[in-house]
């Protein structure tokens, strides 16, 4: 297994940048695209693993340095799995991820109206890809179950959040701890996966 002193984190997203940076080896040098001044690739795959795969490959081109990227997002089981892979473009769509927020809780409420019993199930998903040579991509997935809270509850974490329950707890994402959030998320079962892959000098 070749051994490496650096990775390239591909993603523009500083939440996503800051829990992959606490994840990967201390020892390693963490490295954002911004600083190289890269682009985010177009998202044209139709599910978390052929984007996470996208933009890893799209990175490690660009930079010629092994690079990981992940693909997530939210799937709310009575919305058919919506967001899903369109997550952030939900947020995008609707003014920022507070207003997209306010939308699925509406959007839960209205399935749920008159029924005796509530379905807001929901999972934070996440496809993680590595890859450090031109013939060497790993991939991993991730997932955790829990519900749609009835209000956005906590400032703590990024993105969705502030409105997720994992199973289990009475809290959301936004209102945990950072550290005890990011040591159960989605990213960290991804990451548990695939960490043995990823070999430092």
């Amino acid at each position: 297994m070749k051994k490496i002193k650096q990775i390239l984190i591909g993603t523009h997203n500083k939440g996503k940048f800051k829990e992959l940076s606490y994840l990967l080896p201390r020892k390693l040098k963490k490295i954002s695209p911004l600083e190289l001044k890269i682009k985010s690739p177009k998202e044209s795959g139709k599910s978390f693993l052929e984007n996470s795969k996208l933009k890893a490959n799209y990175f490690y081109k660009a930079s010629k340095i092994p690079s990981i990227s992940d693909d997530s997002g939210l799937s709310i089981s009575c919305l058919k799995g919506k967001p899903g892979i369109y997550s952030a473009r939900w947020a995008k769509k609707y003014g920022g991820f507070k207003q997209a927020m306010k939308k699925i809780i509406k959007m839960v409420e209205e399935k749920n109206k008159n029924k005796k019993f509530k379905n807001t199930k929901a999972k934070f998903v996440c496809s993680l890809t590595y890859r450090f040579s031109n013939s060497h991509i790993f991939n991993s997935q991730g997932e955790v179950q829990g519900n749609i809270s009835k209000k956005i509850k906590g400032k703590n974490g990024f993105g969705y959040d502030p409105i997720f329950i994992p199973r289990k707890h009475y809290i959301t994402f936004g209102q945990m701890k950072w550290k005890k959030k990011i040591l159960m998320d989605h990213r960290y079962i991804a990451y548990k996966k695939i960490k043995k892959k990823i070999s430092i000098l």
